[in-house]
């Protein structure tokens, strides 16, 4: 099993960029970028994530998040991305790779959001169609999951966009919004992006 388990002493320093596009770890310096766009992006993000702690735009806040995601990423557990457009450095969403499991499965699952301003303009889908390749490359996994409401049409779309397979319905699977929801699970393997 060792073969499928990345050094913990070592994880990868992981900056994939293309389409125009940057991602990678947050950092303390984003802290005020990422605080305005989550906050100005409130309402709209709301309907489709779980409910936000009371201080989460904080910088204590903040720094708690960058610790947590410090340490997911020296255990192999998740994998955080802030995406910036290349030519501003301007932060336009986030995408994560959480709940990796290694051994005989090398899957992990994906969650993703972009800010209000960013929306329908097809960041997220380049976003991802720039990390797939990373997660199967340098992280060596199998299979990349993700689901989404089955009323978000947009996120159906950047899915099915980037290569995703419908594969069925979990019941009431995550708590969004305060509220346990049916989601369309999704997964895509190494060879579907090979093929």
């Amino acid at each position: 099993m060792a073969l499928f388990r990345l050094p913990a002493s070592a994880p990868p320093s992981l900056e994939p960029r293309g389409h125009g596009l940057l991602l990678r770890a947050p950092q303390t310096a984003d802290y005020e970028q990422w605080s305005r766009l989550r906050g100005l992006s409130r309402a709209f993000l709301t309907p489709w994530e779980p409910i936000w702690p009371a201080d989460d735009l904080t910088r204590a806040g903040f720094r708690r998040r960058l610790r947590r995601y410090a340490e997911d990423i020296l255990d192999d557990r998740a994998y955080p991305f802030l995406i910036f457009r290349e030519q501003d450095h301007v932060l336009v969403g986030a995408i994560t790779l959480a709940n990796v499991r290694r051994g005989i499965v090398q899957s992990g699952t994906i969650g993703y959001w972009v800010g209000e301003p960013f929306a329908g303009q097809g960041y997220m889908t380049q976003a991802l169609r720039v990390l797939l390749p990373t997660l199967f490359g340098e992280l060596r996994l199998h299979r990349v999951e993700a689901a989404c409401i089955l009323t978000n049409i947009p996120s159906m779309r950047v899915l099915e966009k980037c290569g995703f397979a419908r594969e069925g319905v979990a019941r009431r699977y995550l708590c969004i919004n305060g509220v346990w929801q049916d989601h369309y699970l999704y997964g895509l393997l190494n060879e579907d992006l090979r093929g």
